[in-house]
């Protein structure tokens, strides 16, 4: 299965496994909790799911890569100690704590969260020495005479033999103890997880024409060439401050992310070209509606990678207005909803309080990914310039009473209402400009469809487009992508695609 329904897998199983009866014990005894074993190719983001699921779960996360574990800092050290038995003294050989059980407590301490998951990756690639203890904690949930704690979760994660040389092979003694999830890579679920990662423009527009690109493990004469997902992503990374430090990836730098020579040649030499186009086509101008006749002559005559570069170019552009949008609606709610708890409570004060021990308490329990953390502050810090401009009010104006504090509060929320309207102004202007743009120089094309695929893929343009009414949207998604007309279209690009693929190679 692909990683996106493996994570909702996960998600089941432990909202199935934390679920309670009335006297606080857990439905499924945890000697019947299988733990969950993920297997799949490397660097497909196997270790990032869990530390959404735990987010979305609200419970600790323990994360260790197995290998760089000792059999000694997994089960602990031996030590003697005396003890009696029917009178007569023996000595035992007991076991320190296991480092890894350890850091369950520590966590367990340091967030107040007493349930959690406890993720080991690379499973089934430990030495020879510590595969016993490894089949003991996947069969008995402990190490050496330490158990995990009750409501923890054990997820593991391996990868299959032919990616890995170290790969041990779990007996049918072990597996029958195991929840086994299989996982395969799938580039269509992480295009999806891509625009809410803000994967860079330029990545998303190229795989887009090689999709063959996206992942590829090989054994050739030099060597083992390969690229992952991981590749990509880390590559997005060095690749949006490399442009706000002015600097250029060549290939050498892409190849040390991609690792595959073909791949990392042909993309940094897409990424050459996607700036020509960007400055050829004036991509900020096209969002703004300026274009000429002669652009758009341009285009209809340009090839095949050309034109769905330009498609994808305007495609990401356009995932900056809807990202910017998705923050500031989200922002207006959640003041909203301060507002909603100020009114019952008739104190801004209090509110502010709890919202900040509550932002703080899930801060420390690692429970806010650095997207949330970063909106959550924009909130309190709103709310704390209401309470410092009523202040000043006060003193100045001599108002009081909560009616009037009330009042002023409502009237603050009104420009944040108002700035929300308009990045809805800009956002649909940009979007609007995009249609005209390619409605002019295509029509009901491939390309059109191309881009109405795109906007269905983005999880922001999604809700953009479900909460605001664009016209040219819904002329084109009903005579693009539900009718006979979506499959011809789809089936000339998929053509397309294999015949540059072939030429290629």
């Amino acid at each position: 299965m692909h990683i996106k329904r493996a994570k909702q897998e996960i998600l089941d199983s432990i909202e199935a496994y934390l679920q309670k009866d009335e006297d606080g014990h857990y439905l499924i005894p945890s000697f019947r909790q299988r733990p969950i074993l993920l297997m799949g190719p490397p660097g497909i983001g196997k270790t990032q799911i869990m530390e959404q699921i735990a987010r979305k779960c609200g419970i600790a996360l323990v994360s260790y890569t197995i290998t760089h574990h000792t059999r000694q800092s997994a089960v602990g050290l031996p030590f003697i100690r005396e003890k009696v038995y029917q009178d007569r003294t023996c000595s035992v050989t007991e076991y320190t704590m296991s480092e890894i059980i350890a850091s369950v407590y520590e966590k367990m301490e340091r967030t107040g969260l007493k349930e959690g998951i406890l993720f080991l990756d690379e499973i089934n690639c430990v030495s020879e020495t510590l595969a016993p203890t490894m089949l003991q904690f996947l069969q008995c949930k402990m190490f050496g005479n330490q158990k995990v704690p009750e409501g923890w979760i054990i997820v593991a994660a391996g990868n299959p033999p032919e990616y890995n040389k170290s790969v041990r092979e779990f007996d049918i003694v072990t597996l029958d103890r195991l929840k086994r999830i299989d996982i395969e890579e799938n580039y269509n679920v992480w295009r999806e997880y891509a625009y809410e990662a803000g994967i860079d423009p330029v990545i998303l527009a190229y795989l887009e024409l090689r999709k063959s690109h996206f992942y590829r493990v090989e054994n050739t004469v030099d060597g083992k060439q390969f690229v992952t997902a991981r590749g990509w992503e880390d590559l997005s990374e060095l690749l949006k401050v490399y442009r706000m430090l002015g600097k250029k990836a060549d290939r050498e730098v892409v190849h040390q992310y991609l690792q595959n020579w073909e791949v990392a040649k042909e993309f940094a030499n897409y990424m050459e070209l996607y700036e020509k186009y960007k400055k050829d086509y004036g991509l900020e101008k096209i969002v703004q509606g300026v274009y000429s006749k002669e652009t758009l002559e341009k285009l209809r005559f340009a090839s095949f990678d050309e034109r769905f570069s330009i498609v994808g170019m305007l495609s990401g552009k356009l995932c900056e207005f809807f990202r910017a949008y998705c923050v500031e609606d989200e922002k207006t709610a959640r003041l909203y909803d301060a507002l909603k708890n100020c009114k019952e409570k008739k104190d801004l004060e209090a509110v502010i309080r709890e919202r900040r021990e509550d932002y703080l308490a899930k801060k420390r329990a690692d429970l806010l990914s650095g997207e949330a953390e970063k909106l959550e502050r924009a909130v309190l810090e709103e709310l704390e310039s209401y309470s410092r401009q009523w202040q000043l009010r006060t003193v100045k104006a001599g108002d009081s009473g909560w009616g009037a504090e009330f009042a002023f509060i409502k009237e603050r929320f009104s420009l944040q209402t108002k700035q929300r309207e308009n990045v809805i102004d800009k956002t649909m202007d940009a979007l609007e400009h995009t249609f005209c743009f390619l409605e002019e120089a295509f029509g009901e094309s491939q390309e059109m469809a191309a881009f109405l695929a795109e906007l269905h893929t983005n999880g922001d343009s999604i809700r953009f487009l479900r909460e605001n009414d664009c016209p040219y949207y819904y002329k084109y998604n009903k005579g693009l992508l539900f009718d006979e007309r979506q499959k011809e279209i789809l089936t000339e690009m998929e053509n397309l695609e294999k015949s540059i693929d072939r030429s290629l190679n």
